[in-house]
């Protein structure tokens, strides 16, 4: 929102409902029509690629940086994937056929979301390439920097049950990892929430998994705070 020029807030701002984010509340059903677009002013959203046995697998998260989902600004009614809250918030929804009316009155609205577009399409290829190549502890640091990234301060409400799906690992595998950077003072977990204590060795745990996608997004849209 806050990278939206005056104009065109000014044709969005009329239409926004608010909308409290509860963790675990379902933003958008798989394969059923979406009746809103949603942008998150706090709080984590997960996109989560969904298989007819329903095993699940987050493939990319959005907060304040984005909106959800990418599909009703492409015009498509739908989406094989959901969207879930995991991290609670507010932010504001817009009803999909008003939406589209305000894309075509503003061609530069337009254009900042299709660079959204494509810097979250960077980011779900980066998902792939760390789920596919990566140790799984390096795939917990570069999972929690982009959520640091995304929240205000330093702490994380999310639990290792949340954190297997996110990751595609069973909740021991979790453990571990969250065990071994607790051990050498990079993160602190208690129930239900992780401390960021080390930000820069928590980059260095997550190697060159972490720092492409969001470069992009800085080039294309702008900054995560």
């Amino acid at each position: 929102m806050a990278a939206l020029s005056p104009d065109d807030y000014r044709l969005v701002q009329p239409h926004l409902e608010p909308l409290v984010l509860e963790r675990g509340h379902v933003l958008v059903h798989p394969n059923q029509p979406n009746s809103h677009v949603h942008f998150l002013e706090s709080g984590l959203a997960s996109q989560i690629a969904v298989t007819l046995d329903n095993r699940k697998l987050e493939v990319g998260i959005y907060g304040r940086d984005g909106i959800g989902p990418t599909s009703s600004i492409l015009g498509v009614d739908r989406t094989p994937h959901q969207h879930i809250i995991q991290m609670e918030g507010e932010g504001f929804l817009i009803a999909v056929k008003t939406f589209a009316l305000i894309l075509e009155k503003s061609p530069a609205l337009r254009a900042l979301l299709m660079r959204y577009i494509q810097a979250f399409t960077i980011q779900t290829g980066y998902t792939a390439l760390s789920n596919g190549s990566g140790v799984i502890g390096e795939r917990l640091a570069r999972w929690l920097l982009m959520c640091h990234d995304r929240v205000d301060g330093d702490d994380l409400t999310i639990t290792h049950e949340f954190l297997g799906i996110m990751l595609g690992v069973r909740r021991s595998g979790v453990t571990d990892a969250i065990h071994i950077l607790e051990g050498v003072n990079i993160i602190r977990a208690t129930r239900g929430k992780i401390q960021v204590l080390d930000r820069e060795r928590l980059e260095e745990t997550a190697g060159d998994s972490y720092g492409v996608p969001e470069a992009e997004y800085r080039r294309l849209v702008g900054s995560f705070d």
